[in-house]
């Protein structure tokens, strides 16, 4: 069957939430949003798309960081409103320069950093 991105379900800005999860390890790096046009983008280039809510424009990951996304493959919920991007990711995936945006932990009530950044 042939994938139909008019099935999506996206939000009344016409987004769809997107969690990019390392296809090797099974590690969650972060957590974006794209429109139906990144959506598009993403399975056409091979190169993680995303929309920047804050800029109103395209991004593609790793464009001015070199931190490159590249789709392994993309997966759709049960409900069709939110996407999980399995990726190869190059260096870090967080702007923090962590290697994921989930470096912080809450431990017996108490934030944690479970990460350091990369060097």
């Amino acid at each position: 069957m042939a994938f139909d991105p008019s099935t999506l379900k996206f939000d009344d800005k016409g987004l769809i939430p997107v969690v990019a999860q390392d296809h090797a390890t099974g590690e969650v790096l972060m957590v974006a949003w794209m429109n139906a046009e990144a959506v598009a983008k993403t399975l056409e280039t091979g190169r993680v798309t995303y929309w920047s809510r804050s800029r109103q424009s395209f991004w593609i990951k790793g464009e001015t960081s070199g931190h490159v996304q590249t789709l392994v493959e993309l997966r759709v919920d049960c409900d069709r409103d939110c996407l999980l991007a399995l990726v190869e990711q190059e260096g870090p995936a967080c702007h923090t320069n962590r290697r994921s945006c989930f470096y912080t932990a809450i431990r017996d009530g108490e934030e944690t950093e479970i990460m350091s950044p990369m060097v």
